[in-house]
């Protein structure tokens, strides 16, 4: 307390303020509330003695007034510590302090009016006057209450008087209880990053309405100028029962205008923690803005083929990967096994899944899905009932400069896991694919085109018939939110250094997705196969790069190509302006899911396929990169690089045509 004290006391010497600061001091210890109440209800009893005994001569004189006295505050702090009347925060005090205050004094009084009463009858006198005890209630209870009442309205007074901090004039998205409480919230915070002067809403209201005294004024299309018109600068949102696309519009509009938007949590799902109120209400993240409509997955189905079951998570450590294994893991499986080769980060998911699931049977294994023999240990160790691919390289400059490696783990690891399990009789096989394996331009996007014919036609060979078939089913993504290398983290990290934000081309463009619904979409698939499919998710418009970065920037509060530079650095090796996800030839097939399709690819011949895919594992072992990508373009035709050196094997390839 001592050094709370002494530093609300510390005199500001910066500029030409020498104002003393009290907003330092926190809070007022429990003891010296309850020292200052002591304080005030002996006050009260001084009080009211000199009122009785100015207005009558007829006061009873079993007792000294001293005697009285600590009766009185004896009783008082009695009840005190029953109702704990010292223990909130004087400046949170709110409805319920008021309550343990009335019930406290009152008790107190029905206290002395009993102890008055037994020693009347006991020995024939009364200790107090009865007039005297409802004079010393009103005043003890009126001490009390405006104690705190002025703590709190100074606290307020400092807390507005603030000279170094820079509130937000903002307004709140939203006119229901949700809103009130986070404009509550903030209001009550120290120190105060906004300054709440209204509420916006959709629906018409009263124009004389206000919420915690201030306006609630309905909004039209152009949001912005109900914003300005209250003299804010930000806006919250807090109101989640807006579509995506009315939500993308709002805040467009305002970073249109120079307008701050911030997002809100639902104050029911505000973690129990000690971080700030304010600090909860994080600036939108664009993630926000493309996010969409969650899956709706089966859950019976998702429990009939995890439950009880070995499931295997290939690249488990990785961004898809760790997803599907928190998912699964929901599901009680027998026995998760997580595999990767990335020793670090499996071993952080290690930590976090024993953490999150202790009741879970689950093994890590450090392992590189192009060592058929390690992979096969572990199919004769395990009985595998179902299996999520999601190891790949898919870094696509990485690639096109070291195809070998491409080849080594998304051909040669897949081939070996779908080998292993028809031979170890795995029931399901769910690979992770891209859409950069439509119509390649790039090694990557070759290397899973290849692991996608070679899956699909395994299905359907005659290695794969009988009773315990493995059903081979393949999903296909865009680009997922968040993942590694995706460009969003990209474009943040860039921001946060002053820029440059850092874009190939100005009119590229791309389909994206979040880590979640990417992963739902895994298990939806394994459920929904009946094997050889390629589903494909619905993805919505394709998002320009240029636009999204623009977003970015102005989200972080910055002014594009003012505060943070936009640069053009040219299209990388093997990268095309769009992708997608099906070809000219495929065509789709609705399933039961809205947002997921099945494209009905050519299904390929078996031993074709497996001829020149070892053909190009031989060749990546010899680590011939120009025979390995003139391979790859022979066994898929539609593979043009863009943007790389390998496009004098095109060449080649069009003079042999002619």
């Amino acid at each position: 307390m001592a050094n709370r004290l002494k530093n609300a006391l510390k005199f500001s010497l910066s500029g030409e303020d020498n104002a003393l600061d009290l907003r330092n001091i926190k809070y007022l210890p429990r003891w010296v509330v309850f020292l200052i109440d002591i304080c005030l209800v002996s006050i009260s009893f001084l009080l009211t003695t000199l009122i009785i005994v100015d207005l009558t001569p007829n006061y009873y004189t079993f007792m000294d007034f001293a005697s009285k006295g600590v009766i009185c505050v004896l009783i008082n702090i009695f009840f005190f510590f029953i109702f704990k009347t010292y223990a909130g925060i004087i400046r949170y005090s709110s409805n319920i302090d008021a309550l343990k205050l009335i019930l406290a004094t009152a008790c107190s009084f029905i206290t002395l009016i009993t102890i008055n009463y037994i020693t009347y009858f006991v020995i024939g006198q009364k200790i107090y006057l009865i007039g005297g005890l409802l004079i010393n209630l009103w005043i003890s209870f009126s001490l009390l209450f405006l104690f705190r009442l002025a703590v709190k309205q100074v606290y307020e007074y400092f807390k507005i008087a603030q000279r170094n901090e820079s509130l937000i004039r903002t307004v709140i998205l939203g006119a229901d209880e949700n809103a009130i409480s986070i404009a509550g919230a903030l209001d009550l915070e120290h120190p105060k990053r906004f300054k709440i002067v209204g509420f916006l809403t959709k629906t018409k209201h009263n124009r004389s309405i206000r919420l915690l005294d201030k306006p609630v004024v309905k909004y039209q299309d152009t949001v912005h100028e109900e914003i300005e018109s209250l003299g804010a600068a930000a806006v919250i949102l807090s109101d989640d029962s807006y579509t995506s696309e009315e939500k993308f519009a709002l805040v467009e509009n305002c970073l249109e205008n120079n307008i701050k938007v911030y997002n809100a949590p639902i104050v029911s799902n505000w973690e129990d923690d000690d971080k700030p109120i304010a600090q909860k209400v994080q600036t939108l993240q664009i993630e926000d803005l493309l996010d969409r409509e969650p899956i709706v997955l089966d859950k019976e189905n998702k429990e009939a083929q995890l439950t009880g079951k070995t499931i295997l998570v290939t690249g488990g450590a990785g961004s898809i990967g760790s997803e599907i294994v928190r998912q699964v893991a929901h599901y009680n499986p027998k026995l998760l096994i997580i595999l990767d080769q990335a020793e670090t980060p499996l071993h952080n998911l290690q930590l976090e899944v024993g953490s999150k699931f202790p009741d879970l049977n689950y093994k890590c294994i450090i392992c590189d899905v192009g060592n058929l023999k390690r992979l096969e240990l572990m199919f004769q160790n395990n009985n595998i009932n179902v299996i999520y691919h999601a190891a790949a390289y898919k870094h696509v400059p990485l690639m096109e400069a070291n195809p070998h490696e491409a080849v080594f783990v998304n051909i040669s690891g897949t081939k070996n896991l779908a080998d292993l399990s028809v031979k170890y009789n795995v029931g399901h096989f769910v690979m992770v694919s891209t859409d950069k394996a439509v119509n390649p331009s790039n090694v990557m996007g070759a290397s899973k085109r290849a692991a996608e014919m070679y899956v699909q036609s395994l299905f359907h060979s005659d290695l794969n018939k009988g009773e315990f078939s493995t059903k081979f089913i393949t999903t296909r993504f865009g680009n997922v939110l968040g993942s590694n290398g995706s460009v969003v983290p990209l474009f943040k990290k860039q921001i946060q250094k002053g820029g440059p934000v850092t874009i190939t081309h100005p009119d590229i463009i791309r389909y994206f997705m979040t880590i979640p619904e990417a992963c739902q979409l895994v298990l939806e698939a394994g459920t929904m196969g009946n094997g050889g499919e390629i589903f494909v998710f619905d993805m919505g418009e394709p998002v320009k790069i240029m636009d999204l970065a623009i977003k970015m920037i102005k989200l972080a509060g910055y002014v594009p190509n003012q505060n943070i530079k936009v640069k053009i650095t040219g299209l990388r090796p093997g990268e095309k302006l769009y992708e997608e996800l099906l070809n000219d030839e495929c065509k789709t097939l609705p399933t039961h899911n809205k947002k997921i399709m099945i494209g009905l690819d050519t299904v390929h011949n078996y031993d074709v396929i497996n001829e020149k895919i070892i053909k190009i594992i031989k060749s990546a072992n010899k680590l011939k990169n120009d025979k390995i990508v003139a391979k790859l373009k022979e066994l898929i035709p539609e593979f043009i690089s863009n943007n790389s050196t390998y496009q004098l094997l095109d060449k080649v390839n069009e003079i042999r045509e002619k």
